[in-house]
């Protein structure tokens, strides 16, 4: 598994008039260069690796750990490009805040003026992409930010960003259709990160029977489920007994009574230390509606389930909860992340460089920049900013 997301400082401000307008410049020259030697899968194959894609941001001139290099670097872009999509034969859809919900009706516009007969199939992907990464990868981000990039052939990446403001960290999510086989299993495309968490991790492969089970529950009678998440709810905020907090300590899930016909089972609050549904209360009434709903559209899937208008986090939180400590079926709380957004480092801090990723992100860009149609200045200094961004000696 690959997947596509980078950890990184959430800054506040607005980018300069001057340097934006740079970066609008640079960034356009180098995307040329690409599409027009590499072509248009080259290129979104490029967006959708997290560390090039970290590596562009700083050489049309952002800082290099700041969360403002995604969102400041693809608006960039989608400016620097306005007006050469249909040369390119690349379209770009989104950015941040009320942008990136406008991302539908871009996709829409394209998809009409273009005579595109597969916009809506795109629509879905970019809903959905947004909902896998703010209801499977629960860590406390919340998306602000999503760019839609395609091309004429109907491929896609997908580069969207999430804020965990108590963090005070910024997360970004790389998505490649050439790549996704299930958009609810598996589906990123590249992996960066400097801090690793605890999410209910959906998206991992040992989640499948977890998330089966979900989607079982709601299609037969959810009285069953509903009243497992009403007793849970109530036992998780009982204040424990010392031989309780004892047992927690040692993860037990759950103590269980046995008597001929009779199971009494005691529910520990601590053992949710590792749970994303620790202290918190379900709003029984609305998810019992929501149940309901789900329940009425009979989803054949997970994925069905998950664009069911109306289930959210908490939706999928309360099945999952469920799922584990009623049926066993525990979800993954590994976080996807791997790797920090650098190379690495030559001392094996925070892990040892890889050479061949290294080796191709400088070679890509560095053969952009000395394409692109900018001053000889200009160039030197792009040059001489991917190679400090990187911690990379020409030899």
């Amino acid at each position: 598994m690959r997947t596509g997301i980078a950890t990184i400082p959430l800054d506040y401000g607005k980018c300069p008039r001057w340097l934006f307008e740079r970066m609008k410049r640079l960034s356009r020259a180098i995307s040329l260069a690409i599409v027009e030697e590499f072509g248009q899968e080259e290129f979104l194959k490029r967006l959708s690796d997290p560390i090039w894609f970290q590596s562009l941001g700083c050489v049309i001139g952002f800082d290099w750990n700041s969360s403002g290099l995604t969102t400041t670097t693809l608006g960039a872009l989608k400016e620097g490009m306005r007006g050469l999509e249909d040369e390119l034969g690349i379209y770009i859809c989104g950015g941040k805040g009320k942008a990136s919900r406008n991302t539908p009706e871009e996709i829409r516009m394209f998809g009409l003026t273009r005579g595109f007969d597969f916009y809506e199939k795109l629509i879905y992907a970019s809903k959905i992409t947004a909902k896998v990464d703010s209801c499977l990868v629960q860590a406390g981000f919340q998306i602000y930010h999503h760019n839609f990039i395609f091309t004429k052939d109907g491929n896609f990446t997908v580069i969207q960003q999430g804020m965990n403001t108590q963090l005070q960290k910024a997360r970004r999510y790389h998505w490649l259709s050439l790549k996704i086989k299930n958009f609810t299993e598996e589906p990123h495309s590249g992996i960066v990160s400097d801090v690793k968490l605890k999410p209910l991790n959906l998206v991992a492969r040992e989640s499948k029977e977890n998330k089966e089970i979900s989607v079982e529950m709601v299609r037969e009678e959810p009285k069953t489920f509903l009243k497992n998440i009403k007793k849970i709810s109530e036992k998780s905020s009982v204040e424990l007994l010392p031989w309780q907090q004892f047992y927690g300590r040692r993860n037990f899930l759950m103590r269980q009574k046995r008597l001929p016909g009779f199971c009494e089972v005691e529910l520990n609050d601590v053992e949710f230390y590792y749970h994303s549904v620790e202290r918190e209360k379900f709003d029984l009434k609305r998810l019992k509606k929501t149940i309901e709903k789900a329940h009425f559209l009979k989803p054949e899937n997970f994925e069905n389930l998950l664009m069911t208008e109306g289930v959210g986090p908490k939706t999928i939180r309360a099945l999952s909860l469920v799922a584990e400590i009623i049926y066993g079926a525990r979800p993954s709380y590994e976080d996807p992340a791997r790797y920090s957004f650098a190379h690495g480092g030559k001392d094996s801090v925070p892990k040892p460089i890889d050479k061949p990723v290294l080796n191709s992100t400088i070679r890509i860009l560095e053969w952009a920049i000395k394409k692109a149609k900018i001053e000889n200045k200009e160039r030197s200094i792009a040059i001489k900013k991917l190679y400090n961004s990187i911690g990379y000696e020409k030899e």
